[in-house]
């Protein structure tokens, strides 16, 4: 990865940094992920300039109550038209907002997208809450809970139609700071859901305090539930805990109809996955719903052919 004894220690501390934020323990150097690549510069100067002009699209993906296949929420996934390399998934540019500052910039833009998004969905008779991803960054911003408000109060939508996803690494790594900022919001009616659960190091006794509605099962144990019987176990297990402690359990990566009626069997509230549907554009939600395999949350609340 370099030919002179500098590079190679540069980019051995970009692969450290990688271990690090991935908790796997060990990593190997990527351009992509290299804040120093002359590439990686110029796609951030890109990147900032997408959050300014507006040019992010939100997706949404489609969550259902297990038990009765009924839509209960959205998860909302940011996508950003990269002018060169089409189409690009959270992973390829969400850690490089991170590492700059601009998260947070993005972060509210996303919200801004939803809220409204939200606020033409009531007017067509909706009422589905959807899910917004926060980073540690957004937790650790003292003004963070006012601009919610204030971005809520502007949209016009009811606090109970938002809610907020955090990873379970970052809810664990200052859960003191978390819990006081997101305790105000959940007070005002927000939810708040652990995301990639299993996959971190959770204190349960942080976890039982923190002011959440629901635990998502990370998808590299649902993925494997259907063949592996430790997959499968560690699924139980988590249903069983989450309900033990008063939340609802979601699973995520569900592709498959065996893994789905496992999870029926299991307990679990809620699933998404490819099964259900891919992340779409809102518009395309009225054909999701017309196919007929899942159900709108009330009939009423169907939105118009």
């Amino acid at each position: 990865h370099g030919a002179e004894a500098n590079i190679l220690m540069q980019r051995a501390d970009v692969a450290m940094y990688l271990a690090k934020r991935s908790g796997d323990g060990y990593a190997v150097y990527s351009s992509d992920q290299d804040p120093y690549d002359v590439n990686r510069v110029v796609v951030q100067g890109e990147l900032r300039q997408a959050v300014d002009r507006g040019e992010l699209s939100v997706f949404y993906q489609p969550k259902v109550q297990i038990a009765t296949r009924r839509l209960v929420g959205f998860e909302a996934l940011v996508r950003w038209q990269h002018p060169r390399r089409g189409w690009l998934p959270p992973s390829e540019f969400l850690p490089l907002a991170e590492r700059t500052g601009l998260i947070k910039r993005l972060t509210a833009s996303v919200l801004d997208i939803v809220l409204k998004q939200l606020a033409a969905w009531q007017i067509e008779g909706w009422a589905v809450p959807v899910a917004v991803n926060l980073s540690m960054r957004d937790l650790l911003d003292p003004r963070f809970g006012q601009l919610v408000k204030d971005q809520l109060a502007s949209a016009g939508v009811g606090h109970h139609l938002l809610q907020f996803e955090i990873t379970e690494s970052t809810a664990m790594s200052e859960p003191e700071r978390v819990i006081q900022t997101i305790a105000p919001l959940q007070q005002a009616g927000i939810q708040f859901a652990i995301d990639d659960f299993g996959t971190g190091y959770s204190s349960l006794a942080y976890l039982q305090r923190l002011p959440v509605r629901e635990i998502k099962i990370d998808r590299s144990f649902v993925g494997k539930m259907a063949g592996n019987a430790g997959s499968a176990s560690i699924v139980q297990a988590t249903v069983e805990l989450g309900h033990r402690l008063g939340l609802d359990v979601v699973a995520e990566g569900i592709e498959d109809d065996k893994t789905y009626d496992l999870l029926l069997k299991s307990g679990c509230d809620t699933g998404q996955g490819y099964l259900i549907s891919r992340p779409l554009p809102a518009s395309q939600f009225a054909d999701w719903l017309r196919d007929g395999a899942w159900i709108a949350a009330r009939e009423s609340e169907r939105p118009a052919a």
